[in-house]
């Protein structure tokens, strides 16, 4: 499928669909995404700083990328990149929106993790887990059943995954807002 994709995305903001509830109507192989069971709190995970989402239930997102070019990277370095660039990282509900447009985006090797979306604590500082969206090996408590099945899950913020891109985009427009030139 590819890391990045022309058409725009229509992403439903987490007010309207909770990113926990829009997991489960992903679909691979004809089985159901999920949210790890250790992930109780996605619903906390809220944009960060650089990330304006617009205040509508729904909207676009235009020039979405993988972030295949970033595999390897830790969560820190590919968002101060992605800044460079002039884009922003998804959030977790984005990501899983773009995936139930078009969920060949997920392919083995090549899934995302959606550094837009973070959690801060009482104190103000980012949590050390940051959310990814990747394919269920059917290990351990995901369960056989779910193996192949698209999985929300995290990541620690530092470490480096080979095998996990960084999900941005180039701008989010709001209904009725004038779209890219």
């Amino acid at each position: 499928a590819g890391a990045a994709t022309a058409a725009p995305v229509l992403a439903v903001h987490p007010e309207l669909v909770p990113a926990a509830d829009l997991a489960t109507l992903l679909r691979r192989d004809g089985k159901a995404g999920f949210v790890v069971v250790d992930l109780t709190d996605l619903a906390e995970f809220t944009p960060t700083d650089d990330v304006t989402v617009p205040d509508a239930p729904l909207y676009l997102l235009e020039g979405v990328d993988r972030g295949d070019d970033m595999l390897g990277w830790t969560p820190a370095e590919a968002h101060t990149e992605l800044g460079r660039r002039g884009r922003t990282p998804l959030t977790v509900s984005e990501g899983v929106s773009w995936l139930l447009q078009d969920p060949g985006r997920l392919e083995p090797g090549a899934c995302f993790m959606c550094v837009g979306s973070r959690k801060r604590k009482a104190d103000g500082a980012l949590d050390a887990r940051t959310p990814a969206i990747w394919i269920s090996g059917g290990t351990g408590r995901d369960g056989r059943e779910r193996r192949g099945a698209p999985k929300v899950g995290w990541c620690w913020a530092r470490n480096h995954h080979t095998w996990l891109g960084f999900a941005s985009t180039a701008g989010r427009v709001s209904p009725g807002a004038p779209g890219p030139a």
